[in-house]
């Protein structure tokens, strides 16, 4: 089982109920794949380096699981196609 960090943004534009639904369908998707989600790290509102889809601002998240090595490309498969993510970046943390 390898350790993966998964930065999500998401749009701003979400009340907190669309929000929670759409981190909780990422959770689904690495539980699904055989992942353990170990850590959700919510860092609120923040601004962007850059516009994104015109937007200044978006809601940061950062999930840590543990998985093998196929999770994570199932995940991203899947979270691409989600309307409410902006931006998002998975990665393998050094043991």
């Amino acid at each position: 089982m390898n350790k993966y960090e998964l930065a999500v943004v998401l749009s701003a534009k979400l009340e907190d109920e669309e929000r929670a639904a759409a981190i909780e369908k990422v959770k689904g998707y690495i539980s699904r794949f055989g992942g353990t989600v170990t850590n959700v790290d919510e860092w609120g509102k923040r601004r962007l380096a850059y516009e994104i889809q015109k937007m200044k601002e978006a809601y940061y998240y950062f999930i840590q699981f543990e998985s093998d090595s196929v999770c994570p490309n199932e995940v991203e498969a899947h979270v691409r196609i989600m309307e409410q993510v902006i931006r998002y970046l998975c990665v393998r943390q050094d043991a």
